[in-house]
Order: structure tokens, then sequence, then C-alpha cells
């Protein structure tokens, strides 16, 4: 059984999905990986939220408990024993802790980088609002409005795909890929009434991504989340 390395809270996850040719992604998919694609489309999502309530194994470490992540990722797959192990990698993962940026990097091979970071959560009447920000070189935001009332994922749907990857997978080598397992229920999510994503894509992601700018996004919606384990890896 895999030690636990992480656990945490993720919590109110904005989701803005975006359609992309495979190709694009190709020299970032890691070895013994192939991408994982939804009724023959290829995604790239942003994605914002919260940790909370964080422990590094066992270990609450003062200043590093709530924090903000904003990622940009993809999706995957890996035959292992026959079976599809479905999955997530990582362009970029931004918090506002270097202590965080150094260990992903250093230790995991991660790509991780420090930036200032905001976020706003509230309610009003039926509505949530929820935005998160950060910074570079202006203010970058993706801030979604939804109905307070949460849904049930539908078998199937995009928000299942998207939501239902429960493996991570780093690119170490042209030959070596690391993998780690997160653990939680599956989450339900606050159907979506408007949302606003003002991101310079090429400055904060790279110019292969700048074009993200200014497409609008197939999809965007808001995910609870809820407690989750992330296991110690494996290089596969």
């Amino acid at each position: 059984m895999s030690t636990t390395f992480l656990r945490a809270e993720w919590r109110k996850l904005a989701m803005a999905n975006y359609v992309v040719q495979p190709g694009l992604l190709m020299p970032f998919v890691p070895a013994k990986t192939e991408l994982d694609l939804w009724n023959n489309t290829c995604y790239v999502s942003l994605v914002g939220f919260m940790f909370l309530n964080t422990r590094v194994l066992g270990v609450k470490v003062p200043f590093h408990i709530n924090f903000e992540e904003v990622n940009l990722r993809f999706y995957v797959r890996h035959r292992d024993n026959g079976e599809w192990k479905r999955g997530v990698v990582f362009i970029k993962e931004i918090v506002p802790k270097s202590a965080l940026t150094f260990v992903a990097n250093t230790l995991y091979g991660e790509h991780y980088e420090t930036l200032p970071m905001q976020h706003t959560w509230k309610t009003e009447a039926d509505t949530l609002h929820v935005e998160y920000r950060w910074k570079k070189p202006k203010w970058n935001s993706f801030a979604v409005q939804a109905h307070r009332q949460p849904v049930p994922l539908v078998a199937g749907s995009e928000e299942e795909f998207i939501t239902e990857h429960y493996w991570g997978y780093t690119k170490l080598t042209e030959s070596k890929t690391s993998e780690y397992k997160v653990e939680h229920p599956q989450w339900e999510v606050y159907p979506t009434k408007i949302y606003k994503v003002d991101v310079d894509f090429g400055a904060v992601y790279g110019k292969e991504f700048a074009f993200l700018t200014h497409e609008a996004p197939t999809s965007v919606f808001l995910a609870e989340g809820s407690e989750i384990q992330v296991k110690a890896g494996r290089k596969i």
C-alpha cells in the first residue's frame, strides 16, 4: 500500500476547458502515456482552486496550510496490467509559496512557479462568486458565478471526464515518467451562470498557448471538491 504523501482539501475548483489540436500537446506527453480524449476531443483545462488544511506526511507546515493554486493541465492515460489509468499532466502549477515550488520542482520534477496570488469567495442570494488571481506580469484572473445548489455529475458527461482523473503523470526524461495517485470521492458541480477569463496565456504558460488568450472555453464549471489524498509516487 502506498504511503500518503499529502492530505488536504481541494475546494471550489473553477475549470475552464479548451479544445486544442492533439499535436500541440505531444511534446509534453510523458513516456508510457498517451492523450486521453473525450468523444474524440482533446482538452486543456485552466483550473483554479484552494488548498485547505494541508498536511505533508501528516504534518501541518506553518504558513503552508491554506493557499491558492492555478494550473494548466491536460489529460492522458497509461496502460498498466491490462487496465487503463486515467490521469493529468500539468503544463504549469502556480502557487504563492516558494517552498512549495522548490520541493515540487527539485524533488519531483514538477513545473511549479511562485507568483503573487489572491482569491475571492462570496455568496449572495442564490449565487456563488469565485475568483482566482495571479500576477505575471499583469494581474490575471479567472472568475465564475454559479448557482449555490450543487448537482451530481452525470455519467458519461464532459464534467465527469474532466474531474474523474485519479492519477498524475510527470515527464522526467524522454523515457522516464513519474506516476502518483490522487484519491477523492466523486465531486458535485455548481451549474455556471457566467464567467470571465482574463489571462495572458502566452506570458503565463508559454508561446505555444498564447492563442488561448483570444479563445472562448468550450465549457466552464465549478466543482465543490473534497478532502483528497496524494499517494507517494513511483517511476515508470
